[in-house]
């Protein structure tokens, strides 16, 4: 039986005992802002300040976002809040589990990379959807980065193309991550755009040197937040092996039903065995459901899983 296969079979034995849902994807904003000030997510407690020289503070349209199709429906909002506090537990754990994740204080070890093997599996939808759901941790932050070079989808849904980001921070190294790392209307929640240099070459920059050394910034910008990178597909870059290798953590988006199993298991290959590697089903309906709505199951573990 394939990883695909297996990881559908849990997927449709676990909806037989679905848990109620419980609380929104999306934090609510609170509409009484102090004049000047971004709103905050309801019922979340303070952090502090994040060390950021940016102008201006991004705001997340939700509404937006759900005509894009980046965040579910609202009828399927509750449940998929449901499966996305499934999905980022065990990253959170692996991150900043001392026991788990070894040196803690190693580069990589808070970041995490969003990846598929082929285009069209839903990994910006799922990269987007979990830092929303991230960003609601009381201990913890989450920073968004637009690491799809070729097509950044998350830039073009925030508005964001025009913005210095990721591609200036390679290929300028004086420039300061503080500058170009953006804060969102949503607490805990930062992005940092797929930025504007970089010319022909700018795929091979994810492989270069430079990108661990801004992986690596991007983690001290806060010791207790998540770096999380949409990545471009597995089997799209020659750049994606090497890419792997600077995360502590790999979330591989598949399609259910669409995704070719050799692709799959070709894209699980060439992650390797650095990384642990968690798979997500993406458009997997539960058992029963009449509405067929996005389903997501994260078989986490490590790279060597079963490749059969």
């Amino acid at each position: 039986m394939s990883i695909v296969e297996k990881a559908l079979k849990k997927l449709q034995s676990a909806s037989d005992s679905k848990p109620p849902p419980v609380g929104l994807a999306v934090p609510r904003m609170a509409s009484d802002a102090a004049p000047g000030t971004a709103p905050v997510a309801l019922n979340e407690p303070r952090r502090r300040p994040r060390v950021s020289s940016a102008t201006r503070t991004v705001a997340i349209d939700v509404d937006k976002l759900r005509r894009e199709g980046m965040l579910p429906p609202e009828h399927q909002q509750r449940e998929l809040s449901h499966q996305y506090r499934t999905l980022k537990r065990p990253l959170i754990r692996n991150a900043f589990d001392e026991q788990l994740a070894g040196d803690p204080t190693a580069p990589g070890s808070h970041s995490v990379m969003v990846s598929s093997a082929l285009p069209g599996e839903g990994k910006t939808f799922t990269s987007i959807n979990l830092a929303l759901s991230l960003a609601l941790e009381r201990d913890h932050s989450v920073l968004l980065v637009d690491g799809d070079i070729p097509k950044p989808h998350v830039s073009t849904a925030l508005g964001l193309r025009n913005d210095a980001g990721l591609l200036d921070l390679l290929t300028d190294p004086a420039l300061p991550v503080e500058s170009v790392v953006l804060p969102t209307d949503v607490r805990g929640l930062s992005v940092l755009p797929v930025g504007r240099n970089g010319g022909e070459s700018a795929t091979e920059l994810l492989a270069s040197a430079r990108m661990r050394e801004v992986i690596s910034q991007l983690e001290q910008f806060d010791p207790q937040g998540i770096v999380l990178v949409d990545s471009p597909p597995i089997l799209l870059t020659s750049e994606a092996r090497v890419l792997a290798s600077l995360f502590g953590q790999v979330v591989m988006v598949v399609r259910a039903g669409v995704s070719p199993q050799q692709a799959v298991t070709e894209a699980i290959s060439i992650i390797g065995e650095g990384p642990r590697l968690g798979l997500v089903l993406n458009e997997a309906a539960h058992v029963g459901s009449a509405d067929g709505y996005y389903g997501y199951y994260y078989d986490g573990g490590t790279s060597s899983v079963d490749k059969t």
